[in-house]
């Protein structure tokens, strides 16, 4: 398999394989035994509990757009887009970029959706226009310095502030962050709680694999008006396991590689903010060939504790994503639990396919951000999902939009 052998302006986690040169299928059928550390699938649901606890969707691929590699805005090069949140009021999209300051400072766009409604049935997708670019700053309202931070995914609040997540850099030693910055300014406002179990420590023995963090956090829509004196509750999930969480691959008796057991955080954010729970959440088995796989976004549906999850791979056959419902119903609250190694015991998050994105036969890049959108004429809803790059000229920032419904 031959790939693109020009030098990456970032190390990123595909972009890393991508180019890096002739790979010979044994290397690579190799590398999935050697750097998948997974666990197995939660057990199958009878479709009568199913049922009661899953909801019923309807998920409609509408169309695609692709940006163009070489966008600027603002002396700012568009790339990197990891993460999305919809803004109702404006009707405008933020994407937060990964760039960890190697192209211009840590940042979020502002995009606007450009949509045919011409025709109430068939909803056509005409393009993206990105109109804004607001940076990142510190404590002491400096843009962060280079490699400091790693922005994966990015959450709106009702009070005109988003929630951004960093991965950090565990071979740096700089610790992941979950932060709510001003929406206008993009100053900081204040640091979420990070457990300690979450922390790299000096040893290897604990903490969040190296760019496997913070990938994907949601606010669930209760508590979304300001004056109402809800607390907001936040989500939060790593890409992957933590290394005290790693297990060494072993093929089941399915002949699948069981998927990683991440770990789930449920922040309660009023005065203050602190954590109330954390969960497993079990990946499916990694597709065949596979050298990378991960959750890369999650996305609340309801008050009940349903989700939409974004699972992603990328390896021998290039990319390949799956989008699931899960429900949060029975798990089990593991804070407390220091090691998943050998426990069995775990109830997981439960989760349901919800679309295989295979089945649409176009072509799939590192889809990495997810975010409902505006309503369309029938009442169902947008569904927006877009691609990190990495900066590479083998790459693309590719939007995908469907139309969602439930019920």
């Amino acid at each position: 398999m031959t790939l693109d052998k020009s030098p990456d302006p970032q190390r990123k986690k595909f972009g890393s394989w991508i180019l890096a040169g002739t790979v010979s299928l044994g290397a690579l059928l190799c590398l999935v035994g050697i750097s998948i550390f997974l666990t197995s699938c939660s057990p199958a649901i009878p479709g009568e509990v199913s049922s009661r606890i899953f909801n019923k969707l309807s998920i409609e691929y509408i169309g695609a757009y692709q940006v163009p590699n070489d966008l600027m805005v603002k002396n700012t090069r568009v790339g990197g887009l990891s993460g999305l949140a919809y803004d109702r009021q404006r009707d405008r999209f933020y994407a937060i970029s990964d760039d960890r300051g190697e192209q211009a400072p840590a940042r979020f766009y502002t995009l606007k959706l450009d949509l045919d409604k011409t025709n109430s049935q068939q909803v056509k997708f005409k393009q993206v226009d990105i109109t804004d670019v607001t940076l990142l700053k510190n404590s002491s309202g400096e843009t962060y310095p280079r490699g400091e931070t790693d922005t994966e995914a990015i959450a709106l609040t009702p009070q005109a502030s988003v929630f951004i997540s960093s991965e950090g850099d565990r071979n740096k030693n700089i610790p992941p962050f979950i932060n709510e910055f001003d929406l206008k300014s993009g100053k900081v406002k204040q640091a979420l709680p990070i457990p300690q179990r979450y922390l790299p420590d000096l040893e290897g023995k604990r903490g969040v694999q190296n760019n496997l963090a913070f990938e994907g956090i949601t606010l669930s829509p209760t508590g979304t008006l300001p004056a109402s004196g809800e607390a907001l509750r936040l989500f939060a999930a790593t890409e992957s396991a933590l290394i005290q969480d790693k297990e060494v691959a072993k093929v089941g008796n399915n002949g699948k590689i069981p998927g990683a057991k991440n770990r789930w955080l449920h922040y309660l954010i009023s005065d203050k903010a602190e954590i109330i729970s954390e969960h497993l959440y079990q990946l499916d088995s990694p597709p065949l060939g596979a050298i990378e796989h991960g959750l890369p976004e999650i996305q609340s549906i309801d008050t009940s504790g349903h989700f939409l999850t974004l699972e992603r791979s990328f390896g021998l056959f290039g990319f390949r994503a799956k989008l699931f419902q899960t429900s949060m119903a029975g798990a089990t609250d593991t804070s407390k639990i220091a090691s998943f190694k050998g426990n069995t015991t775990i109830q997981p998050i439960q989760k349901q396919l919800a679309f295989d994105l295979q089945q649409l036969n176009i072509y799939i890049d590192n889809l990495e951000g997810m975010a409902f959108g505006s309503r369309l004429p029938d009442g169902s809803q947008t569904l927006l999902l877009v691609s990190d790059n990495n900066f590479s000229s083998r790459q693309i920032t590719q939007f995908l939009l469907f139309k969602f419904k439930q019920g």
